[in-house]
């Protein structure tokens, strides 16, 4: 969950999520399916399973598996009056995204290397039991120009990362079609490695790619789509556009559908009340 800007806040994105609340229930993952799978590296850590990875951009960027950020020259504290703080690095914003942070005790930093090396430090938990997404960093680029699916013969991201397999979370793409969290937008979500967390909507059917299994979760409006990985993983390689083909393909989107924003993060429900830790230490999106 996140709001949309290039270089600045993220304002829609609390009103997408603030949506999909309403409707749901409650905050969580959504995606779709065709999408090819690269090379996938297994997370060797406990968790009710879900991965997934997809993303784009004008331009490639860094391979996932890059290094782990250390001596961050930028430091992003949770900041309550501005819930999407963050930092432009070249094509890419690196969001705080703490849109729900205020409803709930929060403590969150982001510490900076670059756009495909940064972590955060986190604090929260599930007192309430609602299981409320309250925080997702994440990085991310906008089209503005809102250019159609069907004008690119390529879409693909790698990723990086790294949880502490503790509390409630999962780490995921979040993608938004026909519009960035406004009326009649679609949020896709792939999850590519869950720890505890659970997709809004209902399953609609499994589908594979490229030897990866997903389960695919659809709202009861198909406002918002999940893509969650039967076997989580740490880093990989997927194929986007193949995801957003086979929703065409399957009558959730028009064959029309326009690209409005790719995000990469965590979403964080719970850290058990104690202080972890969450990198990512690789990213690149690329387009054709």
């Amino acid at each position: 969950m996140r709001s949309n800007q290039a270089s600045g806040g993220r304002c829609f994105w609390l009103l997408g999520a603030t949506l999909i609340l309403a409707e749901l229930g409650a905050p969580a993952g959504c995606g779709s399916s065709t999408a090819g799978r690269g090379t996938l590296v297994p997370d060797g850590g406990g968790g009710s399973g879900a991965a997934g990875a997809a993303g784009s951009s004008s331009g490639g960027g860094a391979g996932a598996g890059g290094s782990t950020c250390t001596n961050a020259p930028h430091v992003l504290p949770l900041n309550p009056s501005n819930p999407q703080d963050g930092i432009t690095l070249g094509a890419f914003y690196v969001d705080t995204d703490t849109w729900n942070a205020a409803n709930y005790p929060v403590s969150q930093t982001m510490y900076v290397c670059d756009y495909d090396s940064w972590y955060v430090v986190a604090k929260m938990d599930n007192a309430t039991g609602d299981g409320a997404v309250k925080t997702y960093p994440d990085v991310h680029q906008d089209f503005s120009a809102a250019p159609a699916l069907s004008s690119f013969s390529a879409i693909s991201s790698s990723f990086a990362h790294a949880g502490p397999h503790v509390g409630i979370y999962e780490f995921a793409y979040d993608m938004w079609l026909n519009g960035v969290a406004s009326s009649g937008s679609t949020e896709v979500m792939i999850w590519t490695d869950n720890f505890n967390q659970v997709p809004s909507g209902s399953v609609q059917e499994t589908v594979t790619f490229d030897g990866q299994s997903y389960q695919v979760y659809k709202s009861e409006s198909g406002s918002y789509i999940a893509f969650v990985d039967t076997a989580n993983v740490t880093s990989g390689t997927v194929n986007l556009l193949a995801f957003f083909n086979h929703i065409i393909a399957k009558g959730w989107i028009p064959s029309t559908s326009t690209l409005g924003a790719i995000d990469y993060g965590v979403e964080l429900v719970s850290t058990n009340g104690m202080d972890a830790t969450f990198a990512v230490n690789g990213f690149s999106l690329t387009t054709n």
